[in-house]
């Protein structure tokens, strides 16, 4: 099972079977990567400014690991374990539901295995990319603390699910009409 830089477990052998779309890959085909961030990595940038800016996956024998920039981070509205549903509230300063998880540390973020930086058509499958997964904090801990794995057959703990509901409860609070003469009284 793969590692975080400290040793604990990530729940997963290969990242990339949880890895979904590249960050940087526009509507259209076309790396943003290369198009934003030229001086990052100029090689490359003009490798794919000489293929209109085509993403490095686009192409029929490729694959996302190929792709020294690829990175793919969740937007963490659901806990890929179990399933449980994020719910935020506007100016509530709780800790979240539903967490990043780190599968694979890319440059810059802490991998251990010290990443080094990629050229223009690397393929090395060893680069190291970043990809995360949303957790739910309960299963966050136990994918760090045990033997659990992100892709276990598993029901959100009893503790998310009534977070979780009070939350909601919360939030369908906030949807109710009161007028002002109910809520500051008649003498207003």
């Amino acid at each position: 099972m793969e590692r975080t830089p400290d040793g604990t477990p990530v729940g997963v052998d290969d990242p990339y079977e949880f890895a979904g779309r590249c960050d940087h890959l526009t509507g259209d085909g076309r790396c943003r990567f290369a198009l934003d961030r030229a001086g990052d990595a100029p090689e490359f940038a003009a490798s794919r400014r000489r293929a209109d800016y085509a993403c490095v996956a686009a192409d029929e024998d490729a694959d996302w690991r190929d792709c020294p920039h690829y990175r793919s981070t969740t937007d963490a509205k659901e806990c890929a374990r179990c399933g449980l549903e994020e719910v935020r509230i506007a100016h509530d300063d709780r800790r979240p539901l539903v967490e990043e998880h780190h599968l694979s540390y890319g440059e810059g973020t802490g991998d251990a295995g010290g990443a080094r930086e990629p050229e223009a058509g690397d393929t090395d499958r060893s680069t190291s990319h970043e990809i995360t997964v949303g957790l739910c904090r309960w299963c966050h801990t136990k994918v760090h603390r045990s033997f659990a794995r992100v892709d276990d057959d598993a029901s959100p703990d009893p503790e998310a699910v009534a977070e979780r509901e009070s939350r909601r409860s919360d939030e369908l609070g906030e949807l109710g009409f009161s007028a002002a003469s109910e809520r500051y009284g008649d003498d207003g």
